[in-house]
């Protein structure tokens, strides 16, 4: 069930797409095999002005190569195309985020990533959804010095692990009337946050479930971490 829900989810916000450079890529990182991956690369991207890099990651559902470049053409790609960002978004290598297997496959696309393209070291954002909203805590605590800003969308997290993200923006979205994920936590956790003097904010979603979330509340964060960006 959770698979039919999720693919609709995805196939109810399915619209144009954002840009011409979406493309299916894959990359071979030793250890893990072939990560395939789906990314965005805006029209007007010049090699002499670093662009920001945005990761997103899918939430659980469909396996096999291409979920990654449906999540982007559908939701992240519509939420995030002003930004003149280069989005990348892998299938998932090893069943979850939040694992030895993924995170190294993911961290080896990235860094090929970087060194194909000009990057702003300084505007890198994580975010994802359910699974993938799990996922962005795990690498954001594990990898603060890579991520800048990080957007989970109805996610489970480790409040123990938050602190490490140490004045990341963080920008929590989560549904009240979620049917997988408690709200309840999401919003608790975003108050430690806030009490341990962290760059957080929280959006709580009305008249929505887990799967009903849609592109909107990811393109408000998307605002919100700019706007952390330019107090820096």
């Amino acid at each position: 069930m959770h698979w039919l829900l999720t693919t609709v989810l995805l196939g109810a916000l399915a619209q144009a797409t954002p840009e011409s450079g979406l493309r299916n890529a894959a990359i071979e990182v030793e250890g893990v095999g072939t990560v395939t991956y789906g990314i965005l690369v805006p029209r007007d991207y010049d090699p002499n002005e670093p662009a920001p890099l945005v990761l997103a990651l899918h939430p659980g559902g469909s396996p096999g190569a291409g979920y990654g470049t449906q999540f982007l053409r559908t939701v992240v790609g519509p939420a995030l195309r002003d930004w003149g960002a280069i989005i990348v978004s892998p299938d998932v290598p090893d069943r979850r985020w939040t694992n030895d297997t993924s995170e190294r496959g993911v961290m080896g696309l990235l860094d090929d990533v970087m060194k194909r393209y000009s990057i702003d070291l300084d505007r890198v954002l994580i975010t994802g959804f359910s699974m993938g909203g799990a996922g962005t805590w795990y690498l954001a605590t594990r990898h603060p010095d890579l991520f800048k800003a990080a957007i989970p969308m109805a996610a489970r997290s480790d409040p123990a692990a938050t602190a490490r993200v140490g004045n990341m923006p963080v920008f929590i979205i989560h549904a009240r009337d979620d049917e997988v994920v408690p709200f309840g936590p999401a919003e608790a956790l975003a108050d430690e946050m806030q009490a341990r003097g962290q760059t957080v904010s929280f959006l709580p979603l009305e008249g929505v479930g887990h799967f009903r979330m849609g592109a909107a509340p990811l393109k408000d964060g998307g605002e919100w971490v700019l706007e952390r960006w330019a107090e820096r």
